[in-house]
This record gives C-alpha cells, sequence and structure tokens, in this order.
C-alpha cells in the first residue's frame, strides 16, 4: 500500500514540478504514509524545528530522528506565507492529543491537537531522496 501511494505521490511531484516545493496534498500523502498509529501523548522536551504541512496539519521535529505529524482542529494555521513562533501548551513533560493546543505568537487564535503519530523519519528521508532526480528531471 505504502508503494502505490509514494508511486502516487511521485507522479503527482512529477506533473507540477513547475515549483520547488511539493504542493501541500502531495506533501501530506507522503507524511502520512510515513506516520505510525496515533499516539495519545508524547513526551515533550524542546522541539528542534517545526514544519506547516496545510492548515491542520504540522510536523514537529524534535530530535534529528524523531519527528510527530500532528492533526489539528482548525483551519487554524493558515498565516499568510509568514513563519511564526510555535509554541505548545503542555501538561507537564507531555503534549497529549485532544487537550493540548498549539499556539502562535501575538494570535489568539489556538488549534486543539487532535492527533499525534511518529513519523518513520528515516523512511521518509529514503523515499525524498527517491523523488529528487525523479523531480530534477534527471
Amino acid at each position: 500500500m505504502k508503494t502505490l501511494l509514494l508511486s502516487a505521490v511521485a507522479v503527482a511531484v512529477l506533473a507540477g514540478c513547475a515549483s520547488t516545493r511539493m504542493p501541500e496534498a502531495d506533501r501530506l500523502a507522503l507524511y502520512q504514509a510515513h506516520a505510525g498509529q496515533p499516539v495519545k501523548q508524547i513526551r515533550y522536551y524542546s522541539a528542534m524545528g517545526w514544519d506547516r504541512i496545510d492548515d491542520e496539519h504540522v510536523v514537529l521535529d524534535m530530535r534529528p530522528n524523531e519527528s510527530w505529524l500532528l492533526t489539528v482542529s482548525g483551519p487554524c494555521l493558515d498565516w499568510g506565507g509568514a513563519s511564526p513562533i510555535l509554541r505548545l501548551s503542555s501538561t507537564g513533560p507531555y503534549v497529549m492529543a485532544k487537550f493540548d493546543r498549539i499556539l502562535t505568537q501575538g494570535s489568539p487564535v489556538s488549534c486543539r491537537i487532535e492527533e499525534i503519530r511518529p513519523i518513520d523519519v528515516k523512511g521518509l528521508r529514503a523515499a525524498r531522496d527517491a523523488m529528487q532526480p525523479q523531480a530534477s528531471g534527471t
């Protein structure tokens, strides 16, 4: 199933390679193909970074080989292309699905975290690497 989905994503990337960034729907499909089953909570110590996928999905990078796909109540992640500071409410050292929220600096709006899924970072990187030669036309 993952092979079929990755093939579909690769075709979509080739069809739309006019831009350097993969379309939101294709990026989301790629992350979902490499995401595990939902978990109730994760240990939150300090994020290395994050990436907005679309209005309802964020990838939270905790360590070089630890990332999480967060689905949030939304749409509340439409920042018009800006990169605001992302903050997470948390319960002690944990971030919990259905309870904690994502907040952005200077905005009164927050999003509840609906789902947290671990990402197979090595598998995701391999899939991206496999797509690079195709997307660049080599």
